[in-house]
């Protein structure tokens, strides 16, 4: 039997000779000039301009992604741009690849978790008793399963993750400190009261509940981190080009990871 053909369709953006849209807005007339880096990835996402409130927060949440030091994810795109110096493009390609369930990509399992034990339809009419009885069902699944809870605990940032009480000030301070921060932060206390250890809430644990009060799909939250690291290793790999380290990072690994299959000098 022959397939019938679906018709091929996306709302983002189309052009002509003399025309460029994107989500129904003209690009020179209506964006350029007149709208920043954070606010044309809301546009692009959700179909519409944010709201003051949805852009200082969503901004937030992007400039919190963008840098974290020499992460392992800065490592490998320094490492792949130390040997294809002419593709810049797949050293930042090679450095996102790492932005998963333990680095950055965390965020969109708190998203799921969080959606996942609150529907959105729910959110709105949840009392303190039903997010205290949400949080101890979680942290009891996850704990009887001995998986850990994504968005809590920090290797470094301890006792307090410093980006965490600022994401939650300015959501506060924007109207979007509702259920799903709530409820992030009474896992975490239940989680802490189970376990008898610090864990911290660390920035994407505060990320993905704000991105759930801002209404992202849960599958989506990761494309933040995605776009907001891949400006941070541009920043990485042009330090690379006039500061190297790669090669000695590599030099470092090779001697001191083979030191006892080598004969003993002297």
């Amino acid at each position: 039997m022959p397939r019938q053909r679906k018709t091929l369709r996306s709302d983002l953006g189309w052009s002509t000779p003399d025309r460029i849209v994107v989500r129904g807005k003209d690009l020179p007339g209506e964006l350029l000039g007149k709208i920043n880096l954070g606010d044309m990835a809301f546009l692009e996402l959700t179909g519409r301009v944010p709201t003051p409130q949805e852009s200082t927060v969503f901004n937030a949440i992007l400039v919190t992604l963008v840098e974290h030091g020499v992460t392992p994810s800065a490592l490998a795109a320094r490492l792949t741009y130390a040997g294809a110096p002419e593709s810049l493009q797949a050293a930042v390609a090679a450095g996102l690849c790492g932005l998963g369930t333990v680095f950055v990509g965390s965020m969109e399992g708190v998203a799921r978790l969080l959606y996942e034990a609150l529907p959105p339809e729910r959110a709105k009419s949840a009392s303190d008793a039903d997010l205290d009885a949400l949080a101890r069902e979680t942290a009891q699944a996850w704990r009887a399963r001995k998986a850990v809870i994504p968005g809590l605990g920090h290797p470094i940032h301890k006792p307090i993750d410093p980006r965490t009480p600022r994401l939650f000030q300015i959501a506060a301070e924007n109207g979007f400190a509702g259920a799903y921060v709530k409820l992030v932060q009474r896992i975490a206390a239940e989680a802490e009261r189970a376990s008898g250890k610090q864990l911290p809430i660390n920035a994407t644990g505060a990320i993905g509940a704000i991105c759930c009060e801002l209404g992202l799909p849960h599958r989506i939250v990761r494309g933040l981190g995605v776009m907001a690291r891949a400006v941070g290793l541009v920043g990485h790999l042009l330090e690379e080009s006039e500061a190297p380290m790669a090669l000695e990072i590599w030099q470092r690994v090779d001697d001191e990871a083979s030191a006892h299959l080598k004969p003993k000098q002297g």
